[in-house]
């Protein structure tokens, strides 16, 4: 792993008039928070769009302000996956987010009070379509790449089905094209657990007492989930915390139940419950054939864009058959598309920590995608 930082990045802030959703309905005054890495080449051909999962943010690599590195770090900076002495990388806090992007716990322009559930339901394609607005407003006419895992591939997918002239390679990882009936029933125990808490008040908590209690639990049953069978017996296995023997009461007795519970605990500090129900709510209502015509094959089987897919063999939130519809699909239509199968014990997190392979291939799909433009 390579240590180079791309240093201390600020967080900036794109506005637009409107927007207009899936839905029908229309956001005025949208803000759109992003970051960048390196520098934008003189015929604007080195760009990559970075594209973050469920409840990250913009801040993808470097330190912030505030001294935190970003979720991706690992993988952006000089000599790394994304080479910022090659490239110039772009990420942005999604639509529905609460990291500087307007979201539910933005303040509706016309009321100068929180949206909360007035926010209108939002979709990926909507995300997408803020994305695009920012690439437009920076003045990039096509993007090398876009990438990311989990959600973020659900966004690199989506940028490529909807616009193809503007994508030269899609790197979705430890993703899918639509989710599975487990993959919605996961979300929705999360969503009711947040709904049942009585501070959420029917969304209508901010400048009172949050929803802690109900965010917590869900953060714990998602984080359940990132993890795999394998990681939790060895990080946890049934050690108990500070103890002998098993106290007999509901305290924390395990060492899991303790971590379970500090993640919760963490995790409310940093996000927004009302975000974490429409973002759940928008990555189940993805399906990238939704509009597109009736099989996964047609929806790209006029485009150009190159596409590395890479899944783990621990993943059982976004197991491996997912990707390889996705990759059946493409072949079907003489696509250019790689696919590998990483082995690892960390699950569904492996897109975030194991990333030495990861970096090597995507090093080399970006090389290749950067020298067919040529």
């Amino acid at each position: 792993m390579n240590a180079a930082t791309t240093g201390t990045v600020t967080t900036k802030i794109a506005q637009f008039g409107q927007l207009r959703l899936d839905s029908g309905a229309t956001l005025l005054q949208v803000d759109c928070a992003y970051e960048t890495y390196g520098q934008l080449n003189a015929d604007k051909s080195n760009a990559i769009l970075v594209l973050h999962a469920f409840t990250g943010d913009a801040h993808a690599a470097g330190i912030s302000e505030d001294g935190k590195p970003g979720w991706w770090d690992d993988m952006i900076g000089p000599g790394k996956a994304f080479d910022t002495n090659k490239y110039f990388l772009i990420c942005t806090n999604v639509l529905g987010g609460c990291r500087g992007t307007t979201g539910p716990s933005s303040i509706h322009p016309e009321t100068g009070q929180p949206y909360a559930m007035s926010f209108p339901v939002i979709t990926i394609g909507d995300m997408v379509r803020l994305q695009k607005m920012l690439i437009d407003y920076l003045g990039i006419p096509k993007l090398l790449a876009v990438a990311g895992g989990s959600m973020g591939g659900m966004q690199a997918l989506e940028w490529a089905a909807a616009y193809p002239e503007m994508v030269a390679g899609a790197i979705p990882i430890a993703s899918t094209w639509r989710h599975s009936a487990q993959q919605i029933a996961f979300n929705e125990v999360g969503r009711q657990a947040i709904m049942a808490d009585l501070d959420w008040a029917d969304g209508n908590y901010y400048g009172k007492s949050r929803p802690a209690r109900g965010l917590s639990v869900a953060r714990m049953v998602g984080h359940i989930t990132y993890m795999s069978d394998h990681s939790m017996r060895s990080k946890f296995g049934r050690r108990l915390r500070e103890k002998d023997a098993v106290g007999f009461h509901f305290g924390v007795d395990f060492e899991v139940e303790s971590y379970l519970r500090y993640r919760g605990g963490q995790f409310v500090d940093r996000f927004d419950a009302n975000s974490y129900l429409y973002i759940t709510k928008a990555m189940d209502y993805f399906d990238v054939t939704q509009g597109r015509g009736a099989s996964l094959a047609t929806v790209f089987e006029n485009t150009d864009t190159r596409f590395l897919v890479m899944s783990f063999t621990s993943d059982w939130l976004y197991p491996t058959y997912q990707s390889l519809e996705l990759v059946k699909a493409l072949r079907s239509r003489n696509r250019d598309v790689a696919f590998v199968e990483l082995t690892s014990n960390y699950g569904h997190d492996a897109f975030l920590v194991e990333i030495d392979e990861q970096c090597e291939l995507i090093k080399g799909f970006l090389a290749g995608t950067m020298k067919g433009l040529r």
